[in-house]
């Protein structure tokens, strides 16, 4: 049974970012107190993107802080951007779970709020405009440390210091893990892409992304979303 402490609750407006001043919520702040959770995500929390960002299937990101040192380790010039939470733009910041741990579908209740694990991260290339590398979206997706989305099934409020607490599983053959090496490095493996394009606690667009590659057996083009504009 999965229990972890939320130590952290970020949130964040837009701000111009990026080499043509595109907007981005990317740099969040931690909450001094409760946080309003509703079905879009956090209150007073934006995206700039609105696209490829935020949304019902978007509405809370989790990235856990045990990761931290990791990206310390492999990249020391990536410390001074890691030495405080809100560095990946996560909303929840925790330690002690991480992609192998939590299965999509997984249901939590995160303060008064219940939540739904939707799917993983794809990395963008706002995280390389975030950590002046780059390569930081590349990085992030090879590595399978991209953290996850949750929906939101019931509106509450969280602070940090409540519990993320697992109370059903429905797909314990799918952590996120496995669906992230499906994505990035099992590319084109039909049994687990007929799976994913099949499986209701995914998001739609996963599951069309999935059915995509099926249809095509190619693998679509990421240059787009990792790369920086003009970079």
């Amino acid at each position: 049974m999965i229990q972890v402490r939320v130590d952290h609750v970020l949130t964040g407006r837009t701000i111009p970012f990026g080499p043509n001043g595109e907007p981005s919520g990317i740099d969040k702040q931690c909450a001094d107190g409760p946080v309003s959770l509703m079905p879009d995500g956090l209150a007073g929390d934006a995206q700039g993107d609105t696209k490829h960002h935020g949304g019902p299937e978007k509405a809370v990101h989790h990235y856990p802080r045990d990761h931290y040192p990791l990206w310390r380790a492999e990249y020391p010039q990536l410390a001074p951007r890691l030495s405080a939470p809100g560095a990946f733009g996560e909303n929840i910041s925790t330690e002690g779970v991480g992609e192998a741990d939590v299965c999509v579908g997984d249901v939590f209740r995160l303060g008064t709020a219940l939540v739904q694990v939707s799917q993983g991260r794809q990395p963008c290339w706002r995280l390389n405009v975030r950590f002046e590398a780059p390569k930081m979206a590349r990085w992030v997706q090879q590595s399978g440390r991209t953290g996850w989305y949750y929906r939101v099934l019931e509106a509450g409020e969280v602070v940090a210091g409540d519990f993320l607490r697992l109370s059903e599983r429905p797909c314990p053959e799918w952590p996120l893990s496995r669906i992230v090496d499906v994505l990035y490095r099992d590319t084109l493996n039909r049994e687990a892409l007929a799976a994913m394009s099949a499986l209701p606690e995914l998001a739609e667009s996963w599951r069309t992304l999935a059915a995509r590659r099926l249809e095509r057996h190619a693998v679509e083009d990421w240059s787009r979303r990792v790369s920086t504009p003009g970079g």
